[in-house]
């Protein structure tokens, strides 16, 4: 990191590590260099830097070269980390380390070499074209390559710092780590960033693990698109349309997360963005703040804290004047540039209003080559006040019933509470802030029951600890997953003292059936308010569950899950059942002469004592009435025929529907008078 000054100009690379750099050439012209049996054409104006035989050579990425071989000796880097420029590094394959954003590596094992390309920003094509020319005149296949090995993020960076620290190029070795531990408790480190200028051949997991052991704290830096108002090239600068920056910030801090974690460090850890001086104008100033805000927006909602580097007449004074805005995402913490300031912390462009919850980093001097424990470095001198979000809840879980969900957690030890917050969002995606999502929860509880929720939908869940000072911890996180039943009975009327059989298919909405599960099966009369459960019914591998009923009235059959640990209950949609009443019926005699009667009569199941029920006649296609009747005690019906006329007579016996009962007729009857 540097501050902007005037009049500085970057000499061009003409000499490294004692190997000459051919004059200015032509674009054409091109010099093949050789390490390891593997050869690689490059232009013939890159320099070629052997760290064999100069192991302190500083490895820049600010500068095309090819850098030959591997050192972890104390470099002789600048104390400035932004630049980037393109070039090549062969070393010895000892691990096969995948590319990052700025670095694009090849595995060479039958030479034994690993080929790392470092280029600028959007020039990936470049790069690979350069390691396109690579080929193997000369095997010395290694026999196993090791795999970068996963690393179980633990470290949080930083915790309580209240003092000295210092940031270099590169991380240093640990020889000075040790030398220099005495006088600083915290070290700068570049972990990441398309604008990065040092290699970093010492910060390993094992490094970080190591010194963290000792009492280091880290200040995590990336070195990402620069201001659009910056002196960079335009490839290095982020985009002028705020809402483009926006979403740059948002891809550079997932990278640089992920580079944390590559190097073991956890959530609750800030990462800063490292812009570099520029003269802010209206609307580079936005574009700045956007970027911010998407990289600060992006940490948070993988459980990291966003910090920002910068001079403090540009990236403070901007970020100052926004301190208030609710049009951006201010960063958790400020480390601004402000060389000889006094008192140290301070600066006139950073008011002491703003970053006063133990946030800010000030670095006060820069670009000193300092002597501690008998080792020099060139170094920026900071001094941090500091201190760590809360740790997140733990034995977070979610518990569904049908329409409701409790929540239960553990709150952290430790930790003097402000209070727990509780969002949630529709689907399997939880709110990614504290500001996004539907608020749950607000409160000092353990538990908390939320009801109303939607029928066959998954919740996402996610939770944070705000302590008492307002700074606020990782997001923890719970799904509770939907799911959703089917109702289907196999008719939609059955005679009275028939059966029906209801069944119901019950699937997650994460896809999957629900197997095993106890499903219940609900039934309410037609004319009643209130289902009552009538069957419980295991599920079967597909998610199926039937059971036979036998109603004696029409009934509404309704399915219900009533949910479990991470899974919300449902309830289907209704099918009904109507019963018909069983009817009966007799002519007799079927046949009579003129002015004889006959008489139609049957019960009717069940009985409906007084109802009426109604005779009807045929009259050519319609049914005209006959007569009427009330059903007795037993359901019986009965009525007498007398025609007045010789003929064919076709009668039946209708009853109309109740509020219990389908409507049912008898089959027709015909009654010949002679």
């Amino acid at each position: 990191m540097r501050l902007f000054r005037p009049g500085v100009v970057t000499l061009a690379l003409g000499l490294i590590a004692g190997v000459a750099a051919a004059g200015p050439a032509a674009a054409e012209e091109t010099r093949t260099v050789s390490y390891r049996g593997y050869q690689v054409t490059v232009p013939s104006d890159w320099a070629v830097v052997d760290l064999a035989a100069d192991p302190t050579a500083c490895v820049r990425f600010d500068r095309p070269a090819v850098y030959l071989g591997r050192s972890t000796a104390q470099a002789n880097c600048p104390a400035d980390a932004a630049g980037h420029s393109h070039g090549l590094v062969l070393e010895p394959l000892v691990t096969a380390t995948p590319s990052t954003p700025g670095l694009l590596r090849r595995v060479v094992q039958d030479a034994g070499v690993l080929a790392t390309a470092y280029y600028e920003p959007g020039a990936e094509r470049a790069a690979a074209d350069v390691l396109g020319t690579g080929r193997v005149v000369s095997k010395s296949r290694v026999a196993q390559v090791a795999q970068p090995a996963a690393v179980a993020p633990s470290i949080v960076a930083t915790g309580t710092l209240k003092g000295e620290a210092f940031d270099a190029c590169a991380a240093p070795p640990q020889a000075t780590m040790d030398a220099w531990k005495p006088d600083f408790q915290g070290i700068g480190i570049y972990i990441s960033g398309g604008v990065r200028k040092c290699d970093q051949p010492n910060l390993t997991p094992d490094w970080v693990t190591t010194n963290a052991g000792k009492g280091w704290q880290f200040l995590l830096i990336d070195v990402g698109l620069q201001a659009p108002c910056s002196t960079f090239s335009a490839e290095k600068r982020m985009s002028a349309v705020p809402a483009t920056a926006l979403g740059q910030g948002k891809t550079a801090a997932a990278n640089a997360v992920a580079a944390a974690q590559a190097l073991g460090f956890a959530p609750r850890s800030a990462i800063y963005s490292d812009i570099e001086h520029y003269t802010s104008t209206a609307a580079c100033k936005a574009a700045v703040l956007s970027y911010a805000s998407g990289w600060t927006q992006e940490l948070h909602a993988r459980g990291y804290q966003g910090g920002v580097y910068g001079s403090a007449s540009s990236v403070g004074a901007d970020f100052a004047s926004a301190f208030t805005s609710t049009a951006y995402t201010r960063p958790d913490n400020l480390w601004f540039a402000h060389w000889g300031s006094t008192p140290v912390g301070t600066s006139r462009f950073v008011p002491a209003t703003t970053w006063t919850n133990h946030e800010r980093v000030h670095q006060y001097a820069g670009d000193v080559t300092e002597t501690h424990g008998g080792v020099s470095m060139q170094i920026d001198r900071n001094y941090a006040d500091l201190t760590a979000p809360p740790p997140p809840v733990t034995n977070f879980s979610v518990t569904g019933g049908s329409s409701a969900a409790t929540l239960r957690w553990t709150k952290p030890a430790g930790t003097t509470l402000g209070q727990i917050m509780i969002r949630t969002a529709v689907g399997s995606t939880p709110p990614p802030l504290v500001t996004s999502g539907s608020s749950v929860y607000n409160g000092t509880a353990s538990l908390y029951t939320m009801t109303r929720l939607a029928n066959s939908a998954s919740y996402a869940f996610r939770a944070w600890v705000k302590d008492s000072t307002g700074k606020v911890s990782p997001g923890a996180d719970v799904l509770l997953v939907g799911t959703k039943a089917t109702a289907t009975a196999s008719g939609a009327w059955i005679t009275y003292g028939g059966s029906v059989t209801v069944s119901t298919t019950v699937t997650r909405l994460d896809g999957g059936p629900l197997s095993g599960a106890p499903i219940v099966l609900y039934a309410k009369a037609k004319n009643a308010t209130a289902y009552t459960a009538v069957a419980t019914v295991t599920s079967d591998a597909n998610g199926v569950a039937t059971s036979v009923q036998k109603p004696g009235v029409s009934t509404h059959y309704q399915w219900g899950y009533n949910g479990a640990a991470g899974l919300l209950g449902t309830r289907s949609a209704v099918a009904l059942v109507e019963v018909r009443p069983g009817i009966s019926s007799y002519l007799n005699p079927a046949a009579i002469k003129l002015g004889a009667s006959s008489n139609f009569y049957g019960y009717l199941t069940p009985p409906h004592q007084g109802t009426k029920a109604y005779l009807q006649r045929k009259s050519g296609t319609s049914w005209a009435a006959a007569g009427t009747g009330v059903l007795s005690a037993n359901g019986k019906y009965s009525f007498v025929i007398k025609p007045t006329a010789k003929g064919t007579y076709t009668y039946r016996v209708v009853w109309l529907a109740d509020a219990d009962h389908q409507g049912t007729q008898t089959p027709s009857k015909v009654l010949t008078v002679s």
